[in-house]
């Protein structure tokens, strides 16, 4: 009698552990599944009667948010628990929440107070010239000729170090993007394009101020050359010399 009810025993536990062996399959099918609510139940149930691997998928889905939100005292308690039993993933896992809190102000960095500066370094900070109205000399008009050249080929070597930088999220040290949660590095690369939205525009349109200044510099030093030139030749050209005559036929008419 006492070898079959011995037997029976075991039998029990066997039956027992196979059952909850189907159900961590089901709850590992429901969150592939991405139905986390359900999953979340069964873990939760299975972990509480003391599965270790329960335990440690639950304590990630707290971890990444995949419980309704991200609850770290929550995923630290049972990475504890199944970390207690030897699971290497939860160990991991305690070691990498504690990395997080040693490291928050550089995620808090990267998550919300990147803003690019770092990007300007020596090589490509390119001080916009400033032009005079006119210039009347050969000096003046190859000194500034020659200072737009070196902030032409200064900005152009920006613009191609700031399009090869793109997107900025490259920029995040890998040390530093292993301890992002999901949500934390949605909210990164959110940040990061609009950091970087803002630095090309700000290019673009300090770039358009430097052609413009230079444009009208060129235009009127231009037309300045022009009119001393025929000044000093003495034969106008024949749409300065209509010019002149439509000033004398406008005097004329005017007596």
């Amino acid at each position: 009698m006492k070898s079959l009810i011995a037997c029976f025993f075991c039998l029990s536990i066997g039956i027992t552990g196979h059952a909850r062996a189907d159900e961590l399959a089901d709850a590992d099918a429901l969150f592939a599944r991405k139905a986390y609510s359900e999953a979340l139940q069964k873990y939760t149930k299975l972990a509480n009667a003391g599965n270790v691997m329960a335990q440690q998928h639950l304590g990630e889905m707290y971890f990444y948010g995949e419980a309704g939100a991200v609850d770290m005292p929550k995923a630290s308690e049972w990475f504890r628990k199944a970390a207690a039993k030897g699971n290497k993933v939860a160990i991991a896992s305690l070691d990498l929440i504690q990395q997080r809190e040693t490291r928050r102000a550089d995620l808090a960095y990267w998550i919300s107070g990147y803003d690019g500066s770092d990007l300007r370094t020596d090589a490509y900070r390119c001080p916009a010239p400033r032009f005079p109205a006119v210039s009347k000399v050969n000096e003046d008009i190859d000194r500034y000729s020659a200072r737009m050249t070196a902030w032409q080929e200064c900005h152009n070597r920006w613009v191609n170090y700031l399009n090869a930088a793109m997107p900025l999220t490259k920029r995040i040290p890998d040390d530093v993007q292993k301890l992002l949660t999901k949500d934390e590095m949605d909210t990164a690369t959110a940040h990061l394009k609009e950091v970087g939205e803002r630095l090309a525009e700000d290019t673009q349109i300090g770039g358009k101020l430097v052609v413009a200044d230079f444009t009208a510099w060129r235009n009127a030093t231009e037309a300045y050359i022009k009119e001393h030139n025929e000044i000093v030749n003495g034969t106008p050209s024949e749409e300065r010399q209509r010019e002149i005559d439509a000033r004398r036929s406008n005097y004329s008419n005017s007596k």
